[in-house]
């Protein structure tokens, strides 16, 4: 349920701590064979509701990006420690607070920065990575999309968007992999319902909060899953 609201619009970019959460429990790669049904499912839903309203440019930069991003995660998968990963990612997501905490307290002065299509593909081809081996492309895209000053429901329509893309490139390496088990799926349809709910809720929940709570919310949530992130991966 967690997953589902954050991808519906409600803290996203953190959507991807259900998988780290799960991880706890179950072994990596059946978490991945878990989550990512869901969260295509989760991606379907949500689609409707933001129609249109994504900052095309820099979805389709990303989703270029993701190709060579999701290639690399299939090769890497069974030679590199996924925790090598999580540490990335985690020390990114505080950095990346801080340096907006930084702004916002006036230590630093730097204008937001207008698309770049070469800033597009790089966080593409983090995110791709990132979301192949941990399902954890969020927080690179995120600090992407934040950093050009999008107002919430663009920043979470090209979210949105980009990762049902990325979600779709990685169903055939997963099947070849054999991360997709009978034990995954049941696992996913048992899921389902909870991930449908969730979406909704925080489709709900993102047209009701105003635009400063909501990235509030979000930078709360990236040091909370960069943390989370980082204590998984050294222990």
């Amino acid at each position: 349920m967690f997953g589902g609201i954050s991808k519906g619009g409600f803290g996203s970019g953190a959507a991807f701590v259900a998988g780290a959460i799960l991880a706890l429990v179950v072994p990596p790669g059946l978490a991945l064979g878990i989550i990512l049904p869901l969260f295509m499912l989760v991606d379907a839903a949500t689609l409707r509701p933001y129609w249109g309203k994504w900052h095309w440019p820099s979805a389709k930069g990303m989703m270029q990006g993701a190709v060579p991003g999701c290639i690399i995660g299939a090769v890497l998968y069974t030679l590199v420690d996924a925790d090598v990963f999580r540490l990335l990612i985690g020390v990114i997501c505080l950095a990346f607070v801080g340096y907006q905490l930084a702004r916002s307290l006036g230590w630093l002065n730097v204008h937001q920065m207008p698309f770049s299509r070469p800033f597009a593909w790089a966080a593409g081809l983090v995110g791709g990575f990132t979301s192949f081996v941990s399902h954890a492309g969020g927080p690179p895209t995120a600090i992407f999309l934040l950093s050009q000053g999008l107002s919430k429901t663009a920043f979470q329509a090209t979210t949105v968007v980009t990762f049902w893309a990325v979600n779709w490139m990685k169903v055939v390496p997963y099947a070849y992999l054999g991360i997709f088990t009978l034990e995954t799926l049941t696992a996913s349809a048992l899921l389902a319902p909870f991930a449908l709910l969730g979406a909704w809720i925080g489709v709900k929940a993102h047209w009701l909060v105003p635009e400063r709570a909501f990235f509030a919310l979000t930078y709360v949530l990236l040091v909370a899953t960069g943390l989370r992130l980082i204590w998984v991966a050294v222990t």
